[in-house]
């Protein structure tokens, strides 16, 4: 392995390692950061982290406030809904473009998998099943043949992460059941777009009023940013 695939491969898991932390809250919503504390908290280099705050910043997991000033972004009601919004949107057009390709099997087994591990137990089983769903959810992207599409899907699909937690921490259970990924999975074999659009709009709308009942009815959520 050459240098500049150690560089790389080192970029690649540090980079899952701040998303993980944002995801867990472990960097806050709001929370500075910089090279520096990048470098201390996960063992990089100056240049690593300085090059992962760019890309961070430029897919908006990060915010520049001031030249000097970089802070994780904030999670509010209106990211919950706007990244709700979006996924309503590109989601079921992605699910009906590639019903024909995916891997059924595959995905019974991934399925099988996050119904087994819950309840949730602790925060690694929590951020394991965050991952495990996400990783679900984009075999249902992969054939869609947009590489642009594939990428908005996959940094909705991280920012959903960031949304599902505060369920995971507060209800200690998923927001949506195996049952309704299962029923995507069936209705995604008949091969039928307008159907399956429906289905996937619909199973997000009710995703989205379960975890905005569960924010309105947790009093911390009320007079702090949205953490746990």
């Amino acid at each position: 392995m050459t240098r500049e695939d150690l560089q790389n491969s080192d970029a690649r898991k540090a980079s899952e390692l701040i998303m993980d932390a944002i995801v867990t809250q472990k960097l806050a919503p709001s929370q500075k950061v910089s090279e520096n504390i990048f470098s201390e908290m996960f063992g990089i280099s100056r240049t690593i982290s300085r090059n992962l705050i760019e890309r961070l910043i430029a897919k908006q997991f990060l915010v520049s406030v001031s030249p000097r000033v970089t802070v994780v972004a904030p999670l509010t009601l209106l990211d919950i809904k706007q990244n709700f919004t979006l996924r309503k949107v590109l989601l079921p057009a992605i699910f009906s473009l590639t019903a024909a390709n995916v891997d059924f099997e595959k995905l019974k087994r991934i399925n099988k998998e996050i119904q087994d591990m819950q309840p949730i137990k602790d925060d690694d089983a929590a951020l394991q099943l965050l991952k495990k769903n996400k990783e679900l959810n984009l075999i249902f992207c992969e054939n869609a043949g947009y590489p642009l599409m594939i990428d908005w899907a996959r940094q909705l699909e991280d920012t959903a992460m960031r949304i599902y937690w505060l369920y995971l921490k507060t209800q200690k259970r998923f927001p949506y059941s195996s049952d309704q990924q299962g029923m995507t999975i069936e209705v995604m074999k008949s091969d039928e777009p307008t159907r399956i659009k429906k289905v996937i709009h619909d199973i997000l709308t009710q995703t989205e009023e379960r975890i905005l009942n569960t924010i309105f009815s947790n009093d911390q959520f009320y007079t702090q940013d949205l953490t746990v």
